[in-house]
């Protein structure tokens, strides 16, 4: 038996502007706990809350404080999550532990798919998708992050899949999953960092109000599951895929020698990468998070008039 409430609080005016129709964009917080270095990470992330709303939507950053998933976080629970070293990364199999042992957890793309579906937020921006990591065809190591758009439906709007992973891998299992993978404005596959990956996104969005309409047919229909719209970095920020890919080559070197894999993979490999990159690479990932935000927060307004 279902016991939502038990275990999930939505912020006052998350609430009401979802009772009321009004456009809301969930955001994750693993980018606060695990993405970035403080201060950064909370200066970023309450930043893409006001241009969430200077883009006429309301924000709702998804966390967990005790053991209860918050759906809108309060400005000190951003700064606590920023801050504490006692913070579990929380995916979909992490969910009954964490809430159950009421344990403090930062949501990856799958735990605020669910938390977003769970409150009945239907747009969600990120700045990059989880998937196939490079050698995925051995290792199976592959990403919730692609099951939980295959079932949960909510769209995600992100550079694209981070580029530390087997693009052509990840798209051919989206394709399995039936996940459409739109781009928004473009018809290639932005590689997070880069514009350019060499891959094709499966349909081009041309406006707001063009997604809007596709996602109203994908659920209007019953067909459940999520959509990836992928929105590429600002030109004048980007880093070029060849420029990147070799610094990821040298991370990936680095992880393997010292044994790192799994969920500490990724936090390892973009950590090291900015490192690598001089901090440029944290730099183009504020930058990309910000647009993404725009985008969403003007899909969420039109989602929202066509309901």
């Amino acid at each position: 038996m279902k016991n939502i409430e038990k275990y999930l609080e939505i912020k006052e005016d998350v609430k009401e502007a979802i009772a009321l129709g009004k456009p809301v964009v969930a955001l994750e917080s693993t980018i606060i706990a695990h993405g970035m270095p403080y201060p950064q990470n909370i200066e970023t992330a309450l930043e893409i809350e006001e241009i969430i709303r200077d883009n006429g939507a309301v924000p709702a950053t998804i966390g967990i404080i005790e053991g209860r998933i918050k759906v809108g976080l309060t400005k000190e629970e951003v700064e606590f999550l920023g801050k504490s070293d006692n913070v579990v990364k929380v995916s979909r199999r992490d969910l009954p532990v964490v809430l159950a042992e009421k344990r403090h957890g930062a949501t990856t793309v799958a735990g605020t798919m669910i938390a977003a579906d769970l409150a009945g937020i239907k747009i969600f921006v990120t700045g990059g998708v989880g998937g196939a990591h490079r050698g995925a065809e051995t290792s199976f190591d592959i990403s919730a992050d692609l099951e939980e758009l295959k079932k949960t439906s909510v769209a995600v709007i992100a550079a694209g899949a981070k580029s530390i992973l087997d693009l052509g891998l990840t798209l051919e299992k989206l394709e399995t999953f039936g996940v459409p993978v739109l781009g928004y404005q473009t018809e290639e596959l932005p590689a997070f960092y880069s514009r350019h990956s060499g891959f094709n996104v499966d349909y081009k969005l041309e406006s707001p109000e063009h997604t809007a309409d596709i996602l109203k047919a994908k659920w209007e229909l019953g067909l459940e599951g999520g959509v990836l719209i992928a929105n590429p970095v600002p030109e004048a920020d980007e880093i070029k895929y060849s420029v990147i890919n070799e610094k990821i080559e040298q991370a990936l070197g680095e992880a393997e020698a010292k044994g790192i894999s799994g969920k500490e993979l990724t936090p390892f490999l973009l950590d090291r990468i900015k490192e690598i990159t001089d901090g440029q690479s944290l730099e183009t990932n504020i930058s990309l998070v910000r647009n993404n935000a725009v985008v969403g927060a003007r899909i969420a307004k039109a989602f929202a008039a066509k309901a």
